[in-house]
């Protein structure tokens, strides 16, 4: 079994029973099957759809799912594009069966990177709209804000013996696979990350914000950040992966324009989280038949390593 099949089955059925169970305004809505991945299930509601309702379907999303129903409506405010703030707050169900919370909030329209055309002038606005971004989520009042309520790095994203660790499996696992087979400047790369101290600084971090969790209008713009399941107060570097794995060189100097100075070891920790990531991703893609996923992951590790 793949380390991502799910604990219950999230379908259309089950999404609109909940639904209509719990939320009269709701029942009779249509309801269509928007996405999934490892953790969580997304069914849009409406038709035309209006609304996206999140469910987990392994119970270890379920904590993240509780932090986002608690702390996304604080931490809206302070960004300049559209986050799922949940509106419907669902229940365990006895009646069907479903033992966690899930939540649905306003449709984001966008689409993931892997489903939209990027020209080479895109990848420098969307840049400098996602370091826009990024430098408002990291910033200290929002820290001041919502701090106090957050884990610290409890995927230990930033602790780099660790995450070094787990990326050459990642590798290894995609040698053997033959979807990407990475140059010899990556053993160098990570043998240095090995050695990096642990990193003192903490902010407010989506956690996980790599190629899916990115919603793009259909010129390239960033259109909306998803997924903030693995929220959490972390060095600022484990939200820097999509610096090396979306953007071009002058996407990412469009990028420091807007979000500032990086640190050279935060700009390591974020290398690395972005081999991470992208190798994490074409793996689950190929064995779920995702084509441009897979062909999009592949494409980020050829960023992420280009020197």
């Amino acid at each position: 079994m793949a380390e991502w099949s799910p604990e219950i089955d999230v379908n259309e059925a089950l999404a609109a029973a909940l639904i209509g169970e719990q939320f009269a305004a709701l029942a009779g809505e249509r309801v269509r099957a928007l996405a999934s991945g490892w953790d969580n299930a997304v069914f849009t509601v409406g038709d035309p759809p209006r609304w996206a309702f999140r469910f987990p379907r392994r119970a270890v999303a379920v904590p993240g799912v509780r932090r986002e129903i608690a702390l996304l409506a604080d931490i809206a405010p302070f960004l300049s594009v559209p986050i799922p703030v949940p509106r419907w707050v669902g229940e365990p169900s006895v009646r069907s069966g479903y033992p966690w919370p899930f939540f649905g909030a306003t449709l984001i329209d966008g689409a993931e990177p892997a489903d939209v055309v990027l020209a080479d002038t895109s990848r420098r606005e969307l840049g400098a709209g996602l370091g826009a971004t990024l430098r408002a989520l990291h910033a200290p009042a929002l820290m001041r804000r919502v701090g106090d309520r957050l884990p610290y790095d409890p995927n230990r994203r930033g602790d780099m013996p660790f995450r070094v660790a787990a990326t050459r499996k990642r590798l290894d696992q995609l040698g053997r696979s033959g979807l990407w087979e990475p140059p010899p400047s990556v053993s160098t790369l990570l043998d240095a990350a090995a050695e990096l101290p642990p990193a003192d600084a903490a902010v407010v971090a989506h956690g996980d914000l790599h190629l899916r969790h990115v919603l793009l209008d259909p010129g390239g713009r960033l259109a909306g950040i998803i997924d903030w399941g693995d929220l959490c107060r972390a060095d600022a570097s484990i939200d820097l992966p999509l610096y090396w794995s979306l953007l071009d060189p002058p996407g990412r100097t469009a990028f420091l324009e807007a979000y500032g100075d990086i640190p050279d070891a935060a700009l390591l920790r974020s290398r690395v989280l972005a081999i991470f990531l992208c190798a994490a991703l074409a793996l689950y893609a190929a064995d779920e038949a995702m084509t441009a996923l897979r062909r999009e992951a592949v494409a980020g590790l050829d960023r992420t390593v280009m020197d």
